[in-house]
């Protein structure tokens, strides 16, 4: 629908409202801070988990997967902004007891954070 007025200077009126499934979600950030996560029903009933806060990390060292938590956000490729906010996405490195990981999931679908260690 074009904004504005019409070349005769009639209004355009919106035809109807958008269906539940037509609106746009609320912006995630999963933030660094005790763990919270949030539940919402999708199309066809099912439920998705996603994550808002969270302080732990899954990584393999050596075949064997370890949960470490995370002390520290220290970059954010796609924006450094996101990082001096510590707002975790995919790409994101974090330091912990290990040394630094880098986050290889879209925690924000997913609702865990998984990486891989990189130092």
């Amino acid at each position: 629908m074009k904004a504005g007025k019409k070349l005769t200077g009639g209004k355009y009126v919106k035809q109807r409202k958008k269906k539940k499934y037509e609106r746009t979600g609320q912006k995630r950030n999963v933030k660094l801070g005790e763990e919270k996560r949030k539940k919402v029903r999708t199309a066809g009933g099912g439920k998705k988990v996603f994550l808002l806060r969270g302080n732990t990390i899954n990584v393999q060292i050596k075949d064997k997967k370890q949960k470490l938590v995370i002390k520290n956000v220290l970059e954010t490729p796609s924006n450094r902004f996101l990082a001096r906010q510590n707002i975790i996405t995919k790409g994101t490195i974090v330091q912990t007891d290990a040394g630094k990981v880098k986050v290889t999931n879209r925690p924000t679908q997913e609702g865990n954070i998984n990486g891989i260690l990189i130092e």
